[in-house]
């Protein structure tokens, strides 16, 4: 497959959107398609690309948050169980750059406005029933995890409102959640797009260098430079950004 142009100004970008991602529990896969689309570079090679620096910004993000003490298994496997096959699955589906754009942009948009709309959620935690646990997670983990195959997420950025909003965490809980949710996501919907002979390693090896430094200083970093409601708002008007530019064009 043919290898992706990239214009040397997109590398500190990256570092800077995996640094944010990472600071806040999420891979970036959504960033990153961001800038894709701002750079005028969409097509079903980028996906995979996405989806390899995900798996690398959200094991860190992952890493340094269980470290703390914020991840539940309990509460990660219901969503989990059934999004990792589903993200295969989608990995596996050929997109033409038509309906490619259209699917990004509108995911990107939806991403947007949950970031955005999440940085007011602050409810009251409360214990969650495993069997609401499993009624609502696993249906909702296949559809982030189909979708998030086929474009080139890892579904952290849609997981980690719903569990803010639903009220089944905090902010660093939802963090951990999102983020190992991302992982394994990320490696199914990988898989499906390496069998089917659509992936650019070279791509991924040079901009991989650029994550790895931006990611760990961010999951190091906790959110500690700024608050991170300000966090959110920066990543949600990237991801508006990048959504616009695919929309309209």
């Amino acid at each position: 497959m043919a290898e992706i142009a990239l214009p040397w100004t997109i590398f500190p970008l990256f570092f800077l959107i995996a640094g944010l991602y990472a600071s806040v529990g999420q891979g970036g896969a959504s960033g990153y398609l961001a800038l894709f689309a701002l750079y005028g570079i969409a097509s079903p090679a980028v996906p995979p690309v996405a989806l390899a620096l995900n798996i690398i910004v959200a094991s860190l993000s992952f890493l340094a948050f269980k470290k703390g003490g914020h991840f539940s298994a309990r509460m990660f496997i219901p969503f989990a169980v059934t999004s990792v096959p589903a993200a295969f699955l989608g990995g596996l589906i050929p997109l033409s750059s038509s309906v490619f754009t259209w699917l990004l942009g509108l995911s990107l948009l939806a991403a947007a406005l949950m970031t955005y709309h999440s940085r007011y959620q602050e409810r009251e935690t409360r214990p969650i029933p495993m069997r609401t646990l499993w009624t609502f997670g696993s249906p909702a983990g296949f559809l982030l995890g189909f979708v998030s195959g086929m474009i080139g997420l890892g579904g952290g950025v849609f997981l980690a409102p719903l569990i803010l909003l639903a009220g089944w965490g905090d902010a660093k809980k939802a963090a951990a959640l999102s983020s190992a949710f991302i992982a394994v996501n990320s490696v199914s919907g990988l898989t499906g797009h390496i069998l089917r002979g659509n992936f650019d390693l070279r791509t991924v090896l040079v901009l991989g260098a650029a994550v790895i430094v931006g990611g760990a200083a961010g999951a190091y970093a906790g959110a500690g430079i700024l608050p991170e409601r300000t966090l959110r708002i920066i990543l949600a008007a990237i991801l508006a950004a990048g959504a616009l530019k695919m929309l309209i064009g």
